[in-house]
């Protein structure tokens, strides 16, 4: 395929070019973004006109959205990663070794990646700016909800790139919606080194199932909220209200409320009514009917159940370490919290609670990379290896070991 093998001639060129090059084609493409802003608007409201006649669902149409507010936001992400320190290049570790020998483990880019992702324009400039930070060159195949605005998004950032004299394949865009190219894309092993699909589950199992080439997954959003014993009813109506209903239809909207036993009475009522006066139906274990007759019961599937919508399982749980057992059998491993104020039960549950994100005291909206101070992020990966949680420009690193001597022999 000529466009992996393109990419792959402009990875090895943008391997070896100095930070300062590539935070200038970072600046060339925010200008770019600001710039041509009324452009990419016109583009988005074309595939917004598409998705109505479609009938997309409000959450997906959300994610399509671009105004000028959306543009200036994607346009400051750049400048963001461009203001990070360069990854490439940084001695992981080191050390001298009795012979004299100098030895160093660096970060170097991975190579090409390949990104595949659904209806979120930003996910075009945003994988386009860590992708160039990190000196790696990309193919970016968006959905075919966002077609126009991606085309448009990609022309301004290869009109960037090559204004400073970096190599415009270095971004390319997938110019089809076509479904046969994804499974051609992933056969491209001597070209392309990484595949990071965002979107929907069966978009991700089907790249997975596909790929001749490695892969790092960003599954189901199951996330949690936890109210512990002795949870302050503000921090509980709080934090709860905004992980759930400040934006449903993203991937660290909280899925799941488990109150512990001794709160429950006093909290869970409270907490759920308010989540009901702004719309969000509620679905409860027996327990939770008890206190809330009027709530529809939870099945075995809700537990597992990703909603993206204005809906949310609740349950009563004995004890901490119920919660505990509970998460890590439902959740899909994105993003859990714990609402506390006792510091020995937060230490648990950090230290029990297997997901790449766990928050304290804090709504689990902020597993984010632009939240996390990285920008932004080519994912949340819930894969262990090589990387986990929000994806920055160091995680789209490998390494190399670089061994120095005078002329050593081995004997």
């Amino acid at each position: 395929m000529e466009l992996a093998r393109r990419a792959r001639e402009a990875g090895r060129r943008l391997a070896v070019t100095s930070g300062q090059q590539r935070n200038d084609a970072l600046a060339a493409m925010a200008a770019g973004l600001r710039e041509q802003a009324e452009r990419l608007i016109a583009e988005n409201a074309r595939d917004l006109a598409k998705a109505e006649e479609n009938g997309l669902t409000k959450a997906m149409v959300d994610r399509l959205r671009l105004d000028q507010a959306g543009a200036e936001k994607m346009a400051r992400s750049v400048q963001e990663v461009a203001q990070q320190t360069d990854p490439v290049g940084q001695v992981i570790d080191g050390w001298v070794r009795p012979n004299g020998l100098r030895v160093e483990k660096r970060r170097v880019p991975i190579g090409v990646v390949a990104i595949i992702y659904e209806a979120r324009p930003n996910v075009t400039s945003d994988a386009a700016a860590l992708c160039i930070k990190s000196g790696n060159a990309c193919i970016l195949r968006g959905g075919k909800e966002s077609f126009h605005s991606n085309l448009a998004i990609g022309q301004v950032i290869a009109e960037a790139v090559k204004k400073v004299g970096l190599p415009g394949e270095a971004v390319q865009i997938v110019n089809t919606t076509d479904r046969a190219v994804v499974p051609a894309l992933l056969r491209q092993e001597e070209y392309i080194d990484l595949v990071i699909p965002r979107g929907g589950e069966s978009l991700i199992r089907a790249v997975v199932q596909d790929s001749r080439i490695p892969v790092i997954k960003h599954y189901t959003g199951n996330c949690h909220v936890y109210v512990d014993a002795g949870c302050p009813a503000e921090l509980a109506e709080s934090v709860v209200m905004n992980a759930k209903t400040q934006r449903p239809g993203v991937c660290n909207a909280a899925e799941s409320l488990l109150f512990h036993q001794d709160v429950a009475a006093g909290l869970l009522p409270a907490v759920c009514r308010k989540l009901q006066a702004a719309g969000v139906e509620i679905r409860g274990c027996e327990r939770t009917r008890q206190l809330l007759p009027e709530v529809k019961a939870a099945g075995e599937q809700d537990w597992y159940t990703e909603y993206l919508d204005l809906v949310i399982s609740v349950k009563v749980v004995d004890s901490l370490a119920d919660a505990i057992e509970h998460i890590n059998r439902y959740s899909s491993h994105h993003t859990d919290a714990i609402l506390t104020h006792d510091t020995r039960a937060a230490d648990e549950f950090v230290a029990g609670v297997d997901s790449g994100n766990v928050m304290v005291n804090c709504s689990t909206r902020f597993s984010d990379g632009g939240e996390y101070g990285l920008g932004a992020e080519i994912g949340i990966s819930t894969d262990k290896l090589h990387a986990r949680g929000p994806m920055g420009a160091a995680d789209l690193t490998t390494y190399k070991w670089v061994v120095t001597g005078y002329g050593q022999l081995r004997k």
